[in-house]
């Protein structure tokens, strides 16, 4: 069964090889290419915003549930049976809403994926127009993507049009937008994002509130009172 396997493969590209003479063939890494193009990084950044936004507010209406769970479980045995139904109906309904949002928002073509179509289609669309561009001028009949999980198991880097592409939209390969803060970001989940979002918006708030509290002196008389003589 083997030896069988190893037979068609050699076929496999020897036809391949013959039907393939003559003809030009090339690569690109597209997420390399993208990371140079200013607009690219402005719609990610909007992108990554609305989903951290967005994953807040689905948080958000998670913890109302489970606030709401937590005090039904602590009265319920106070609670008449016609008391029991009501509430229970009431943590079901904002435990639907939550998920609704969380659909709406997240879904396969929920709101987050049509903002993405709005906002990369149109880079896309740049970089395929260079891309055609560059392949009919130099006699390309194919030309291959080794990003977003390509099967190309070898590429040969005299075949990597990358650098030109990214000359023909005007930018200097190598030069990419990425900064260290974005490599902090990189590694983290929409959650873990939304999560600092929350602790940073509970930080200010506090800060806020002792700010305000710390200001005042007994008697109610501000601590920078510009109101001395």
């Amino acid at each position: 069964m083997k030896t069988t396997s190893s037979f068609l493969l050699i076929v496999s590209l020897l036809w391949l090889s013959s039907d393939a003479f003559g003809q030009k063939f090339a690569y690109i890494d597209s997420d390399f290419v993208l990371l140079h193009l200013p607009e690219y990084a402005d719609a990610q950044a909007q992108l990554n915003q609305l989903a951290i936004d967005w994953q807040v507010e689905v948080e958000t209406k998670m913890e109302s549930v489970e606030r709401l769970e937590l005090a039904y479980r602590a009265e319920r045995i106070l609670l008449t049976p016609e008391m029991r139904q009501k509430r229970e109906g009431e943590i079901t309904t904002k435990r639907q809403e939550a998920r609704g949002l969380q659909k709406e928002k997240f879904g396969v073509e929920g709101e987050l994926f049509r903002k993405r179509q709005e906002l990369i289609q149109p880079v896309q669309d740049l970089v395929f127009e260079e891309l055609k561009d560059i392949a009919s001028g130099s006699g390309y009949m194919v030309v291959f993507d080794k990003s977003n999980q390509s099967n190309m198991l070898y590429t040969n880097p005299k075949y990597d049009i990358s650098d030109r592409l990214i000359k023909a939209l005007g930018y200097v390969p190598g030069e990419t937008l990425e900064s260290e803060e974005d490599d902090k970001e990189a590694g983290k989940s929409i959650q873990d994002k939304a999560k600092d979002a929350m602790d940073k918006g509970r930080d200010a708030v506090g800060g806020a509130l002792r700010g305000g509290a710390g200001g005042l002196r007994p008697g109610g008389n501000s601590v920078n009172s510009k109101g001395k003589d």
